[in-house]
């Protein structure tokens, strides 16, 4: 029989498995009950971890400023940049986003912050995840409120699914939480692991109370790990995929999206962004990942005519400073552009005005547009949800967008 230390020696293993949902199997008996309806609308959240530098991503080509400020650093249009709207340009890597931006499918918005920002990754992070004011400490995302609300009548579950190993605080509500795996086959196997199943099987003999909720969790994960596997072989791509983490995270979602799972919002990540130094090389591989990962993933959904129902959103906690830095890099800065991708987007193109480089705050952007009024017109108007209980409040949602 295990014993408690036993037990605890697969704690990381089990934490990654918690919170696995009941409702899975009753997506084959009709849907979620209690899950509200959103015209089978889902939301993919892509973060960009590190900080991207806003303004090489999005060029402002044409800005005397932009090339006085970075003078080994900018990006000049002989270099084969991706023009678009309103004097801006994207980094030359990002081919495959420029095909979206020309089909109509991409809108970009500039200057994306807000109020008295922090330049710290992991408090900035915290804001953007929980969609909080600078001066707020929320222990709830707002991708998990969501969560919460979008299933009020369900017992069990949520509607969420993290393509990472661990659960990001954006998709962790009061009541329900997203789950994190890297893919199907992976989970499955997890639960396969002996001590676990052993475990599982001998809870009812242990008589060890404070681990019974920890025991029927594990044998309730196992089953619903089942469900998943069999469920995302109903659909295998045929899609050509970059060999990258991050593209693998992309088919993975596809591979469940096209195979009817139900989830609502999914998430996924790209870090190292942080480029301090000899931002060139480091930043243009990440965005030819992005460009290229997010292109695929799009003809997969097309593929299995789920483009038009998804939206996919992509951020990074802050952008970076306007001048580059003594290391053919760029700091810690604020303000940044947010990525919007979807085949029925109401406002495709650039959005509003490039960033005011004649402007700043500190050698920072100023931002435009409060990145809570674009999560308030995501839930509002594409995921059909209470935006202001959500979000308790905040900037009110940006007409038109999605």
């Amino acid at each position: 029989m295990p014993t408690r230390r036993d037990f605890l020696k697969s704690s990381i293993l089990a934490s990654s498995l918690l919170f696995v949902p009941k409702f899975l199997h009753a997506l084959d008996r009709g849907g979620v009950p209690g899950l509200r309806d959103s015209s089978g609308r889902r939301l993919v959240v892509v973060q960009l971890g590190g900080g991207n530098d806003g303004l090489n991503t999005i060029v402002p080509y044409r800005n005397d400023l932009y090339y006085n400020a970075r003078p080994t650093l900018a990006l000049r249009e002989q270099a084969g940049l991706l023009t678009l709207d309103k004097d801006l340009a994207l980094h030359p890597a990002m081919t495959r986003l420029k095909q979206l931006y020309d089909q109509g499918q991409l809108a970009v918005l500039n200057s994306v912050g807000y109020p008295n920002p922090d330049r710290s990754h992991f408090r900035s992070m915290d804001i953007w995840h929980t969609g909080s004011a600078a001066d707020e400490y929320l222990s709830t995302g707002w991708l998990g409120r969501y969560l919460d609300a979008a299933c009020t009548g369900c017992s069990t579950g949520h509607t969420g699914i993290e393509v990472d190993d661990t659960l990001s605080l954006a998709m962790k509500g009061e009541a329900r939480k997203g789950l994190a795996l890297k893919n199907p086959q992976k989970l499955r196997q997890a639960t396969q692991n002996r001590l676990l199943v052993q475990a599982s099987r001998e809870s009812a003999a242990t008589g060890v109370s404070e681990l019974d909720y920890l025991y029927k969790t594990l044998t309730e994960t196992a089953s619903s790990a089942d469900y998943l596997y069999e469920k995302a072989k109903v659909y295998r791509s045929a899609v050509t995929y970059p060999d990258s983490e991050f593209a693998k995270s992309l088919k993975t979602a596809a591979e469940l999206i096209n195979a009817g799972l139900e989830t609502r919002v999914y998430y996924a990540s790209l870090a190292g962004f942080d480029t301090h130094v000899r931002q060139h090389e480091q930043q243009g591989k990440l965005l030819q990942d992005l460009s290229d990962g997010l292109g695929a993933f799009v003809d997969d959904l097309q593929r299995g005519g789920q483009f038009d129902s998804t939206l996919i959103l992509v951020f990074s906690e802050f952008g970076r400073r306007v001048s580059q830095n003594a290391s053919n890099g760029t700091d810690h800065g604020t303000a940044n552009n947010v990525l919007l991708i979807g085949g029925k987007l109401r406002q495709p193109g650039v959005v509003n005005n490039a960033p005011d480089l004649a402007n700043l705050d500190d050698g920072d952007l100023r931002y435009q547009v409060d990145f809570r009024s674009i999560y308030a017109s995501v839930l509002r108007d594409w995921l059909e949800a209470d935006d202001k209980t959500i979000l308790s409040g905040g900037p009110a949602p940006l007409s038109g967008l999605v």
